[in-house]
């Protein structure tokens, strides 16, 4: 059977690889006080609103019935696998999960649903999602995808510089005290994505340009054979910060291909403008 590749809409891949492998993302909910979008809007909109709403919007996970209806739209020759946000994240592959289940409670004949949880967000997410996409259009069977995928969800490491915390602050994730005294001071978080798909700060460092350095530097401790890994770069409405990244990395790491995107409303209203991502495997 054929195999289609689900995901969600924290996933942040570009437009022509979604379209070039025929990936299809269920859209999460984007809730503005008096507005409501989906992960899917415009992206100079959404930073655009951001900016001037008093407070952060609010993201919801696709209901069950929304991976339902999705699930259901794919041809019957083809078998599905859905890889979702992390689940100490999100309750996306929860409900993921509940599709899955209302299909076969209705009778799904030969066709195989499985849901993965990828335990990564953004183009961690999205990296595990191309590089399974990328094998089924190459023919390999639901148990070679889902064989490579149990070690690649292992494999990806993910950092991220925040710019700014004035969104941390917003989200209730620092209290405006703390907030307020890093800001005078300078200073940045260096985050990066467990084991178990949290995220948690590796490191405080005083001014942008030092926390993007110290980012590079942890790419390194992933070891060699960087010629058959994979790049993934997503920023928060500041693309030639991303584009300066990702020279700096090529200086130093001969990573064989590069994808460079743009945080999506999901992962962008927690990161706030001028946020950066690395994701490799």
């Amino acid at each position: 059977m054929a195999i289609k590749i689900f995901s969600d809409g924290s996933a942040d891949l570009p437009k022509h690889i979604l379209e070039q492998l025929g990936i299809i993302l269920v859209p999460l909910s984007v809730h503005f006080e008096n507005d409501r979008y989906t992960s899917a809007m415009d992206l100079r909109h959404f930073y655009r609103k951001m900016k001037e709403e008093k407070d952060l919007p609010k993201t919801s996970s696709p209901s069950p019935h929304d991976f339902f209806d999705h699930f259901n739209r794919a041809e019957e020759h083809e078998d599905i696998l859905c890889i979702a946000v992390s689940s100490a994240l999100s309750s996306t592959y929860h409900h993921a999960v509940m599709g899955k289940e209302m299909i076969e409670e209705e009778g799904a004949g030969s066709r195989n649903i499985h849901v993965i949880d990828s335990k990564n967000a953004s183009l961690g997410l999205g990296l595990l999602v191309y590089k399974a996409a990328k094998m089924a259009r190459e023919g390999h069977s639901m148990q070679d995808l889902l064989h490579t995928l149990k070690r690649n969800i292992t494999e990806v490491r993910n950092y991220f510089v925040l710019d700014s915390l004035e969104n941390v602050v917003k989200g209730g994730r620092l209290d405006r005290v703390r907030g307020a005294i890093a800001s005078v001071l300078n200073i940045k978080l260096l985050m990066k994505a467990s084991e178990e798909g949290t995220l948690e700060v590796v490191e405080k460092v005083r001014g942008t340009q030092n926390a993007l350095r110290k980012m590079i530097d942890k790419i390194g401790e992933a070891g060699h054979d960087f010629e058959k890994r994979i790049l993934a770069i997503a920023h928060s409405n500041c693309e030639e910060r991303a584009k300066e990244v990702m020279e700096a990395i090529l200086k130093r790491y001969p990573f064989k291909e590069v994808i460079l995107s743009e945080m999506g409303p999901v992962i962008g209203t927690y990161a706030g403008e001028g946020g950066i991502l690395v994701s490799h495997t």
